[in-house]
C-alpha cells in the first residue's frame, strides 16, 4: 500500500472480512490469515494481531482461549456491539457499490 488512504480502505476491508467471519463462528488468527490470502490480501501476522487487539479494545470482539494439540489457541468471536458494527457498516458498503460500481475503470 502505497498511500494511506489505500492502506486504510485495506484496513477497513479487513475489519469487515474479520467481523464478518466471526459473526459466523469463533475464528483465530493462522486461520484468518490463510482466508484473508484467499481473497489477494497479503498479510503479516504483525499486522493481523493488532487489528485484531483493537477490534477487541474497541469492543467488536471478545477472546477466549482454547487448547489444541497441547498449545493454547485465542478464538475470536463477535459481540453484539460487532454485530451492530457489521450491520452497519454493511448497509454502507451497499449504498456505496450502488453509487459507484464495482467494475473496473481504465
Amino acid at each position: 500500500m502505497k498511500n494511506s488512504i489505500s492502506k486504510r480502505l485495506f484496513q477497513g476491508f479487513i475489519c469487515l472480512h474479520i467481523l464478518h467471519h466471526a459473526s459466523k463462528e469463533p475464528i483465530y488468527g493462522s486461520w484468518m490469515l490463510e482466508e484473508l490470502s484467499e481473497h489477494g490480501y497479503k498479510l503479516s501476522p504483525g499486522t493481523l494481531y493488532p487489528i485484531l487487539h483493537n477490534l477487541e479494545k474497541e469492543g467488536f470482539i471478545n477472546h477466549y482461549n482454547e487448547k489444541v494439540k497441547g498449545k493454547i489457541r485465542k478464538y475470536y468471536s463477535i459481540t453484539e456491539e460487532g454485530k451492530k458494527e457489521l450491520k452497519e457498516s454493511k448497509k454502507y458498503l451497499a449504498e456505496l457499490i450502488g453509487e459507484i460500481g464495482v467494475e473496473e475503470e481504465e
